[in-house]
C-alpha cells in the first residue's frame, strides 16, 4: 500500500503550494512535511477504501489524498510561522486588494473605512475575530478552527452571520446596493 502513496505526489504538491505561499523549505523540513503528508494520506485512503468506486485509476484516486494533505499541511505550516496578533488590523490591506486607478483610490479607501467602522459597530467579539482573521489576514478557516479550539463549520456559521450583518450595515449606509428581492416560484 505504501507504494500507492509515494513521496513524489506530496513533493510535487509542495512545490506548487510553496511558491504560492512564498515558502522556501528544502532538505529535512521538506522531507518531514512530505513524509507526514504521505502518512496522513495513507491513513485517509485506508479509512475510505470502501468508498472507492473505480471511476478513476486507484493510484489517481489515492494521489488526491496526498495532494490535499500537502495543501493542508502547508497552510498550517505557513500560519505557524506567520502569526498575526488578532488585535492588529490594517484595513489599508483590504483597500489594496482592489485594482483601481488613482481616481478610484479615494473611494476604495472610504469603503475600507466604512467596512472597518461596520465591523467595530455591528459584530460581536467572536464575529469580529473570525472576520478579521479570515477576510483581512487571509487565515484559512481550518487553521483558525484549530487555533481557537472550534470546528470549521462553527466558524463558517460565525463568518456567515458576520457577513450578513456587515451587508445590512453597508446597505443602510449607502455603500452597497440593496439585494434584489428573492422570488418564490
Amino acid at each position: 500500500m505504501r507504494r500507492v502513496v509515494s513521496l513524489a505526489a506530496p513533493r510535487r504538491a509542495f512545490r506548487g503550494t510553496s511558491t504560492r505561499l512564498l515558502l522556501k523549505l528544502d532538505g529535512p523540513e521538506l522531507e518531514d512535511i512530505a513524509h507526514q503528508a504521505a502518512a496522513d494520506a495513507l491513513m485517509a485512503i485506508t479509512g475510505r477504501l470502501d468508498k472507492f468506486r473505480g471511476e478513476a485509476r486507484f493510484t489517481t484516486w489515492a494521489s488526491k489524498f496526498a495532494i490535499l494533505n500537502v495543501a493542508t499541511k502547508m497552510n498550517r505550516h505557513f500560519w505557524r510561522r506567520h502569526e498575526i496578533p488578532y488585535e492588529q488590523e490594517d484595513w489599508s490591506r483590504l483597500a489594496s486588494r482592489f485594482d483601481v486607478g488613482p481616481e478610484g483610490e479615494a473611494q476604495v479607501r472610504e469603503f475600507a473605512a466604512a467596512v472597518s467602522a461596520a465591523v467595530n459597530e455591528n459584530l460581536s467579539d467572536r464575529q469580529r475575530l473570525v472576520f478579521v482573521a479570515t477576510v483581512l489576514h487571509g487565515m484559512p478557516m481550518d487553521v483558525l478552527a484549530d487555533e481557537l479550539g472550534s470546528t470549521h463549520n462553527a466558524l463558517y456559521k460565525v463568518l456567515f452571520d458576520a457577513r450578513r450583518k456587515l451587508r445590512i450595515a453597508l446597505v443602510a449606509d449607502g455603500y452597497l446596493p440593496e439585494a434584489p428581492a428573492s422570488r418564490s416560484v
